[in-house]
């Protein structure tokens, strides 16, 4: 496989007197083409690691290639061929959208013949051709988005790096900016997105999961769910202090946690589905015997939240 960004023992620190690491011997390779998930929450390392294979910094140590350059060698040949969209809002609030564009085409040097046509494309595409002269600073949030996509595609760029393109939009703006970036790929357009939102990672062909600078684990969302020992069980029953009693006390449970009004039980795999039926029958019966109204009991598939969550209990129990 070709790949379009590749990262090698990529570190980097912070500060000199106290030096924070912020990025620990990250290596991640991206297929071209592909849409790949950079997931983890506040202080993974998430905005580091973009801002690495963007050139706009440098790391520690290491070594990075996007688009077939060395970020810190061969700089000025990768630039033009990278779209980097940081995630706070980086366009001018008094210039309108078209403005903006012919902005962002002007010092990535689109040339005339072109612009038009691409900028025309452009707001077509991120829907945005009825508002290309309002100014950004009065557009809503997920369509500051999309203008901020809009930008940073103009030039055509072959790696398009995107930093939590949708936190702080409405789940609407979201659906549409996932819309969008399917399209993007069709067209052959390598793509690699940071998020907070594990929902999103199911969304990508590959994902990394960082947490506090170091790689918890990469593959493809339904590989990862795989490779988790356990399997999931959720349960929604009242009085909810029953439940929680029944639960932490029942056989062959070996974690559980809260979501909204349900919980989510991780149940060691047995042959087949046989562990997690017999757990479920045995819970069924404790709630049956104590008089619990069982709203809900039932196998639920794995989410990347689940596996997230597993792979933050490792890394602090090997620490």
């Amino acid at each position: 496989m070709d790949y379009a960004i590749e990262a090698r023992d990529i570190s980097k620190h912070y500060g000199r007197r106290h030096p924070r690491l912020a990025l620990d011997r990250i290596s991640l390779s991206v297929g071209e083409g592909q849409l790949f998930g950079l997931i983890g929450p506040d202080g993974a390392g998430k905005t580091t690691m973009l801002r690495i294979l963007s050139t706009v910094m440098e790391p520690s140590s290491g070594q990075a290639r996007v688009a077939g350059f060395d970020t810190r060698k061969n700089a000025e040949k990768s630039r033009p061929l990278i779209g980097y969209m940081p995630q706070a809002f980086s366009l001018y609030p008094d210039l309108s959208v078209i403005e903006n564009l012919n902005f962002f085409a002007d010092i990535n040097g689109v040339p005339h013949a072109r612009r038009d046509e691409r900028i025309v494309q452009l707001l077509e595409f991120a829907r945005l051709d009825r508002f290309q002269q309002r100014r950004s600073a009065l557009l809503s949030g997920g369509m500051r988005k999309k203008l901020a996509l809009a930008c940073a595609l103009v030039h055509d760029p072959k790696v398009l790096l995107l930093d939590e393109p949708t936190t702080g939009v409405d789940p609407l703006s979201r659906r549409e900016l996932w819309e969008i970036l399917a399209q993007v790929v069709l067209q052959g357009v390598t793509v690699l997105i940071s998020t907070p939102y594990m929902d999103e990672a199911e969304r990508c062909h590959q994902v990394a999961m960082l947490h506090q600078g170091e790689l918890l684990s990469r593959g493809s969302p339904a590989d990862l769910a795989r490779n988790l020992p356990f399997e999931v069980i959720e349960v929604k029953a009242r009085p909810r202090k029953a439940m929680r009693a029944i639960v932490e006390q029942a056989d062959g449970v070996a974690d559980w946690r809260p979501v909204g009004d349900r919980l989510r039980l991780s149940v060691q795999k047995g042959n087949g589905n046989g562990n997690a039926k017999r757990i479920l029958k045995n819970l069924q019966s404790q709630f049956k015997r104590q008089n619990v109204d069982v709203q809900l009991l039932r196998p639920s598939k794995i989410s990347m939240e689940d596996v997230f969550v597993y792979l933050v209990g490792q890394q602090r129990g090997n620490h």
